[in-house]
């Protein structure tokens, strides 16, 4: 039961991260870059500095300046933010290779001494910092005038205007906040595995991004769709364990073949 809790953990940060870029109307459809590239920047950073701590926070860091810059050259631009949003995912992937391959001279697996974890332990953490992140995203949502003000900055921006506040800013800060979920995201995924993978999200992102699209931005509809996506991911982890003929690529694609299926029930 621990297991599929934490085996969950990096989706319902990444739902969390795009239910608020959903929220103000500019979903965030650069989550899987992004995780990603912060989980090969965690790797990076903890190797560097020898402290995973300073490792998580620094890729954390640096995701928010990422996030927070583009939707801000975006909102002075009036660019299409969902182009936008596609060259930020695309940018995300390109960065990780190029980085990857000038620092570490591979563009493929990375591993060290220094980035090795008890999975035992990664689990507790990675829960630990779900429930904690989690529990804050919903009361601020939930209980908070700024919460409020993003709930409504994407269907009623101009009862922000005529409160004075501006809806710009709360776009802004909606891509700053799921890139920060995106961070967390990639750090434990990478932790999980003592290692850096190229693709490390494998889809998580756009799978974060279906669970809020099919549950209308609400949270409990978001969870029923988080867990049973991550249910069926961890059935075809332990599938392919049971079965090796089975070839990875079919395992791999279990997940958004039965999500194509939901969606077609869902239009009909």
């Amino acid at each position: 039961m621990l297991n599929m809790i934490a085996f969950s953990c990096p989706l319902i940060l990444a739902s969390i991260g795009a239910l608020f870029s959903e929220y103000t109307g500019c979903l965030a459809l650069f989550m899987d870059g992004l995780i990603t590239f912060c989980g090969f920047l965690t790797f990076a950073f903890t190797v560097g500095t020898g402290s995973v701590s300073a490792g998580i926070i620094l890729s954390a860091i640096t995701a928010i300046i990422t996030g927070l810059l583009f939707a801000f050259i975006i909102e002075k631009a009036r660019a299409n933010r969902f182009i936008a949003a596609i060259a930020l995912n695309l940018f995300a992937g390109a960065l990780t290779s190029l980085l990857s391959s000038l620092i570490f001279k591979t563009r493929g697996v990375l591993v060290s001494q220094s980035f090795h974890f008890i999975p035992q332990h990664v689990s507790i953490f990675a829960i630990i910092l779900t429930a904690v992140f989690t529990a804050g995203a919903i009361l601020y949502l939930k209980k908070t005038q700024g919460g409020i003000y993003f709930r409504i900055t994407g269907s009623n921006p101009d009862e922000l205007l005529v409160r004075g506040v501006s809806p710009s800013l709360y776009r802004i800060l909606s891509w700053g906040i799921a890139a920060l979920f995106a961070a967390l995201a990639g750090s434990i995924l990478s932790m999980k595995i003592s290692s850096f993978v190229p693709n490390l999200a494998s889809g998580k992102g756009w799978l974060a991004l279906a669970a809020v699209f099919m549950g209308r931005k609400k949270l409990w509809q978001i969870a029923v769709y988080v867990f049973f996506f991550c249910l069926i991911e961890y059935s075809a982890v332990m599938i392919q364990n049971l079965i090796p003929a089975i070839p990875s690529s079919v395992i791999l694609a279990l997940p958004y073949l039965i999500l194509l299926l939901l969606v077609m029930l869902k239009r009909n």
